[in-house]
C-alpha cells in the first residue's frame, strides 16, 4: 500500500508517501515541505498547497491519502489556515477519487511511538527508525506528514478490514 500523508500548514505543508504494509517493513517513497510566504494573498496561498498536493498526487499515485485533522488551538488565524490547507488537500485527493481519512496528531503520535502524549523530536525520532532513515527529516512538518503515512498504513488496513467484516455481519 502507498500512502500520502498530509501535516496542513500555510507557511509549512509537510507531505510525505510512504509504501508499505503491516507487519513488513516500510520505505519511504517521497518528503517535501510545499512554502508559502506569510505575506503572499491566502487564495495564491492554497492554490499553491493544492498544487503541490496535486502534483505529488500525480506522480507517486497513493492509494489512500491520510490528513492530519485540524485541532482547536488558542489563535484561531493559525487554526484557520492549517483548516484551510487540509481542506485545500482533500480537494485535491477528492478530485483524483484517492480514498482520505483524517488522523488526530494523538492518533498519530500513539501510533508511531506508543504514547499519544510524544513530542515532536520523539516523533522524528521514531519515523527516522521506522524508515530506517540515518536522519530525523527536517522540518518538523516533514516527519508529521511522514508519521501521519505510516499511521495510516498500520490502521487503516485493519479497520478496512473490520469494516468489511461488519458489513458482511449486516446483511
Amino acid at each position: 500500500m502507498r500512502v500520502l500523508g498530509v501535516d496542513p500548514g500555510l507557511t509549512r505543508c509537510g507531505i510525505g508517501v510512504v509504501e508499505g504494509t503491516p507487519g513488513r517493513s516500510l520505505h519511504l517513497v517521497h518528503v517535501e515541505v510545499i512554502r508559502t510566504p506569510a505575506d503572499a494573498d491566502l487564495a495564491l496561498r492554497l492554490l499553491a498547497v493544492a498544487d503541490g498536493v496535486r502534483r505529488v498526487l500525480e506522480q507517486f499515485e497513493p492509494d489512500q491519502v491520510a490528513v492530519e485533522r485540524v485541532f482547536s488551538q488558542h489563535n484561531v488565524r493559525t487554526v484557520m489556515g492549517t483548516a484551510q490547507a487540509a481542506g485545500a488537500a482533500l480537494t485535491e485527493a477528492a478530485r483524483a477519487g484517492i480514498p482520505v481519512m483524517m488522523r488526530t496528531p494523538s492518533e498519530v503520535k500513539a501510533a508511531v511511538t506508543g504514547s499519544g502524549r510524544a513530542d515532536k523530536a520523539q516523533v522524528g525520532t521514531m519515523v527516522a527508525r521506522l524508515l530506517s532513515l540515518d536522519a530525523v527529516p527536517r522540518p518538523a512538518d516533514a516527519a508529521d506528514a511522514l508519521a501521519l503515512a505510516i499511521t495510516q498504513i498500520w490502521r487503516g488496513s485493519a479497520e478496512a478490514r473490520l469494516d468489511a467484516a461488519l458489513r458482511g455481519a449486516a446483511r
